[in-house]
């Protein structure tokens, strides 16, 4: 009788909860690859070999860093696309494919000059990179290892194999004192970002490749190929779950992580809930392409990049 009042309950909540449309389009120069934000501006790494810098409070382009072109393997020159990008003090980060052998160029922006950190014939197959201050930038491998570079040096200061699983994804907590990674078995790890120590695995909710992670105040979300979206506190490994109609491939939550947002069908709408009461807060619709990316601005405003060249803002009501 419970477990029939709780599913009757969360109808509801779905049935009461309205749509919502985009307050704001970003008309980009490619496909949005990520999102990283740091109010009011917005950075977009696109399938052009751009990071573009967007203002969304004066609606404005502020920055554009081009890449240079790559040759695929005909020799023709390509885009290299920007598959990875962050920002921090000054310093604009930018992960590319090299264009050789699947092996992946970094790139560091600083004083309108673009330096290459690693290139191909430092053979490192890099997914994603985030600062974890100014001076260190924490690398994920394909072969879902963790490292750790230094900038000045180009050395890494560890490097750690957390599974046998291909990696997915990776997200840092608020102070960057912590990431989470996710792979293809479900299972993700929680890292201490300086030493590299695995702190814990958060796993049982997700059976098959968690696409994407992000990593608030504490509790980690996760986006699942099993069409489950879940969560976990990571102090207890407690969470739960919510299911889909399709696979899931981006997902996002509020700096206080009361709220949490998920790819949840085949029409690129995105849902959110209030993730301790499982309410439904909302339908996010306007997406017009596979989602890559959701992130919160704070409680109430979050911003979308799919495989299209446009960026959306949205404000929960």
């Amino acid at each position: 009788m419970k477990k029939y009042f709780l599913s009757v309950m969360l109808l509801v909540g779905l049935m009461s909860a309205g749509s919502v449309a985009p307050v704001q389009s970003i008309h980009i120069d490619g496909n949005a690859k990520d999102l990283v934000v740091r109010a009011p501006l917005v950075y977009i790494g696109t399938s052009h070999g751009k990071l573009q810098v967007y203002n969304f409070e004066t609606k404005q382009f502020v920055k554009e860093i081009s890449l240079p072109k790559i040759k695929d393997f005909m020799g023709d020159p390509i885009f290299a696309a920007a598959a990875s990008v962050d920002y921090v003090d000054g310093r604009y980060l930018l992960l590319s494919d090299s264009g050789d052998k699947g092996y992946t160029d970094l790139w560091i922006h600083e004083n309108n000059v673009t330096k290459k950190l690693l290139s191909a014939k430092d053979k490192m197959t890099l997914v994603k990179a985030r600062f974890i201050d100014r001076d260190h930038i924490l690398l994920g491998f394909l072969s879902n290892e963790a490292a750790l570079l230094d900038v000045a040096t180009k050395k890494l200061l560890y490097r750690v194999q957390l599974s046998e699983s291909k990696f997915s994804d990776l997200a840092v907590n608020n102070d960057r004192s912590r990431a989470v990674f996710s792979c293809e078995s479900g299972a993700v790890t929680v890292i201490d970002t300086h030493t590299g120590k695995i702190i814990t695995e958060l796993k049982g909710l997700n059976k098959d490749n968690v696409y994407k992670v992000d990593y608030q105040n504490g509790y980690v979300a996760c986006a699942g190929q099993d069409r489950q979206a879940t969560w976990y506190k990571v102090a207890t490994g407690s969470g739960g779950a919510f299911a889909a109609s399709f696979l899931i491939y981006a997902t996002g939550l509020s700096p206080s992580a009361r709220y949490v947002a998920y790819a949840l069908d085949e029409n690129n709408n995105i849902t959110v809930y209030d993730r301790a009461t499982r309410a439904k807060i909302a339908l996010l619709q306007g997406q017009k392409s596979t989602l890559n990316a959701i992130v919160f601005v704070d409680e109430k405003t979050l911003i979308s990049g799919s495989d299209d060249d446009t960026v959306l803002i949205w404000k929960l009501p």
